[in-house]
């Protein structure tokens, strides 16, 4: 099969390619889908098309990538998605395979190889807090020796993971106004407060509120770090009384916590309560959490990216979750890369 290509243009780098991992399938399909858009609009008739690539596990759990296309000299992105709810494999061991993927294209002489993982694994495992390792670095640096050049993820955990890398280079892109569009477009907001979770997502907060120009309230937690996802005490900064509330948050995990922070402004007079989330993991027994929440009128809608694909099915069967697609956003940093434009203006 032959890969057709943008002609090469001054100012570019290499032909642009893009491969898959098993998990980042789905992904990587909606980013060319956009991508060919973008094309598209700049006036060329070329359509990108996922490189062919296969992932085989062995028997006793190992992994090989193999890439079933000439790549050399392209400047080629590998798609992966470390947690993933439609397959029954494992981040670790989805790392893995994203590891043998980019050495495999680093083997085929890729002139450039970019990482692209809207979940950056281990990334809430920053820093030292007793006798422990710091895994957020340890995957950088596997990342880097396989052969990558540069990562590109979606709202990580830590910015300080950024300066984990020595050779790569990375992005960190924020879904904020992917999310507060779709939000401005298809929810009221003429009775809103901006409510940040924890004192660390005030920055994120304060963004919101200024860009929605309403009032800004505070969740101070508490949390007990012996334990998993648990939290010691709340107590809300501002007012909410007979507002509506949106509450924007990185990630959901267990759900816990947020459902937690969500009864205290219930109890604090909030009206109807809406949560973004840039990675929807819904880990545990999350989904069933939330659905008790919805159904008792704690929550009214979560508004999660498809970084985290749950699929058609639980968009179907979950009233309560509204899923909006970040890949256009992937899609326009690969272009701008790739025809070696300013990126940093889509981070902002």
């Amino acid at each position: 099969m032959t890969q057709t290509f943008l002609p090469k243009r001054k100012g570019e780098r290499g032909a642009l390619s893009i491969s898959a991992c098993a998990s980042g399938v789905g992904f990587a399909e909606r980013i060319i889908k956009s991508l060919n858009k973008k094309i598209r609009s700049e006036g060329d008739i070329i359509q990108i098309r996922r490189t062919g690539s296969n992932e085989i596990t062995f028997g006793n759990g190992e992994i090989k990538s193999e890439i079933k296309e000439n790549i050399r000299g392209d400047d080629h992105y590998i798609v992966q998605c470390f947690d993933d709810p439609l397959s029954q494999k494992s981040i670790n061991d989805n790392l893995m395979a994203l590891f043998t993927a980019v050495h495999a294209a680093y083997q085929s002489d890729a002139d450039s190889i970019s990482v692209v993982i809207p979940q950056y694994a281990y990334s809430r495992q920053e820093r030292k807090k007793s006798r422990e390792g710091i895994t957020a670095k340890q995957v950088a640096q596997f990342l880097e020796v396989s052969g990558a050049n540069r990562v590109i993820t979606l709202d990580v955990h830590a910015e300080a993971i950024m300066g984990f890398f020595t050779t790569a280079r990375m992005e960190d892109l924020h879904a904020s106004r992917t999310l507060l569009t779709h939000f401005k477009n298809n929810y009221k907001t003429d009775n809103l407060v901006i409510t940040a979770p924890d004192v660390g997502g005030a920055e994120k907060a304060r963004f919101y509120s200024k860009t929605m120009e309403t009032d800004l309230a505070i969740v101070d937690k508490a949390r007990d770090y012996s334990k998993a996802s648990t939290i010691e005490s709340m107590r809300l900064v501002g007012d909410v009384n007979g507002k509506d509330v949106l509450i924007p948050d990185d990630m959901i995990s267990t759900g816990g916590t947020m459902v937690n922070a969500a009864k205290l402004l219930k109890d604090k007079g909030a009206k109807n309560i809406y949560i973004t989330c840039s990675l929807p993991f819904f880990n545990g027994h999350a989904v069933e959490i939330m659905n008790k929440a919805y159904e008792e009128g704690v929550i009214t809608r979560i508004i999660g990216t498809d970084a985290v694909m749950h699929g058609e099915d639980f968009l179907k069967n979950n009233a309560w979750y509204d899923e909006v697609s970040i890949a256009p956003l992937f899609a326009k940093v690969i272009y701008h890369i790739n025809t070696k434009r300013s990126v940093s203006e889509l981070l902002r």
